[in-house]
């Protein structure tokens, strides 16, 4: 191991590098289409959206136009492709004018014409065009129901897709007879283009009455509105073997994995071997901190299965079933979790954060996490416990000073994992 590396520094590093694997202008160029014979209209939504569709223009030969809608703040300058920004994770009305607008910009397109979607993560709250019958604020409802519950990403999105006029293959059915080729950047466990953004250009096998089982698993309050529309089936989906959906191509350009090997070569590079044990570990963040951390412990101890020094690297998108009014975000109570588990265990350090750099709904990516995290803690007059029991792992991170922030990082390929194992206490 390079001892001149400090374990911070070695861990911000690998989460910088795991960001910039997954920036547009590093992997959108090689996947754009042919030019069409008629026109190219760029639509698209997701925190990446406006950076993709910036490094579109810059790598276009021909003519263009469109609209893409990202979240606030994370707009960037572009000449003939319009930007709109709208709130996430639970979307406002500029989310629901933005995707009427889009529909109505791939309206009366020909077999000539081609439409490029751009889509990453966020993209389910930013692209919201209820269904008739579905207000705004019932959508509105349903979604904080929805990230409170506990419910997977899969999970949530499946009830997203039956409630819009966009999602669930919608948008690329209201292409046809365009072709569409849709580029993805994947923020969700497996890479299911169905589940990133909830589908908009792709078919989707599942149903209202999966949507409804869901809604029962979670015991999920629904307004009176959104029951009908499941009920009665109005909210059904476009399917995968729809015929409008023959001229629809989908590429994912972009995904947790690649991002997980970039930071990989970082920690070789210091000459420390890196295991990336996953890129789709879901579940609860606390009880994936305790798991971490016996592996952590028994590679500390042990030296097994893993010989130290090493780093244990994961992504994937955790869930946290509120129960605190605290600060939330999955990964710093992933953290929290890990560091109480870990009880100061000497030479293990940690950085847990999002890569669109939002933790929650915070402006705070992630938190850094070192043996003496606990002790300092105890010393502010920090409960640990108490600040996981109250989902407050913001303001416990933010208070010992070990916040990370980032800024918009124009990209989204989900959470980011680092263990730092030294086999030695470091300074």
């Amino acid at each position: 191991m390079n001892h001149a590396t400090p374990p911070r520094d070695l861990l911000a590093s690998m989460f910088q590098a795991a960001i910039e694997a997954a920036q547009p202008h590093r992997c959108i160029p090689e996947h754009l289409p042919e030019p069409p014979r008629g026109r190219l209209v760029v639509i698209g939504a997701g925190k990446a959206s406006a950076a993709m569709a910036r490094t579109v223009e810059q790598h276009w030969p021909g003519e263009l136009s469109g609209l893409v809608v990202t979240r606030y703040g994370y707009g960037v300058p572009c000449q003939r492709i319009e930007i709109v920004e709208a709130a996430h994770p639970v979307p406002d009305a500029a989310g629901l004018a933005a995707a009427q607008r889009i529909l109505d910009r791939v309206a009366g397109l020909t077999a000539d014409d081609t439409v490029l979607c751009l889509i990453s993560g966020g993209g389910s709250a930013l692209l919201a065009l209820p269904l008739d019958g579905i207000s705004l604020a019932d959508k509105q409802a349903v979604n904080r129901a929805l990230l409170a519950s506990g419910a997977t990403i899969s999970e949530m999105n499946c009830v997203r897709r039956h409630l819009s006029k966009v999602k669930g293959g919608r948008l690329a059915a209201a292409c046809h007879p365009a072709k569409v080729v849709t580029l993805l950047i994947s923020d969700v466990p497996g890479d299911n283009p169905c589940d990133i953004a909830s589908g908009p250009t792709v078919g989707d096998p599942t149903t209202c009455a999966d949507a409804l089982a869901i809604v029962r698993r979670y015991d999920i309050a629904l307004p009176d509105s959104v029951r009908r529309v499941l009920e009665s089936g109005e909210g059904e989906s476009v399917k995968p073997d729809d015929p409008r959906l023959a001229q629809a191509i989908t590429r994912i350009v972009a995904a947790p994995q690649m991002a997980l090997a970039r930071a990989a070569e970082v920690a070789s590079r210091a000459g420390i071997p890196a295991y990336v044990l996953s890129d789709s570990i879901e579940g609860e963040a606390r009880d994936v901190g305790k798991v971490l951390a016996a592996l952590a412990r028994q590679v500390a101890r042990h030296d097994l299965p893993f010989k130290t020094p090493c780093v244990l690297i994961s992504g994937g998108e955790t869930t946290v079933t509120v129960r605190g009014d605290g600060r939330g975000g999955r990964n710093v109570e992933f953290l929290l979790s890990l560091g109480i588990a870990l009880d100061g265990e000497p030479g293990v350090y940690a950085l847990a954060g999002d890569t669109d750099g939002v933790d929650g709904q915070e402006e705070i990516a992630g938190a850094f996490l070192a043996p003496d995290s606990l002790e300092r803690a105890w010393r502010l007059g920090l409960r640990p416990r108490e600040s996981l029991d109250a989902n407050d792992g913001h303001g416990f991170f933010g208070t010992l000073g070990d916040s990370v922030i980032t800024g918009p990082t124009l990209t989204n390929v989900n959470d980011f994992r680092a263990i730092l194992i030294t086999g030695r206490a470091e300074a």
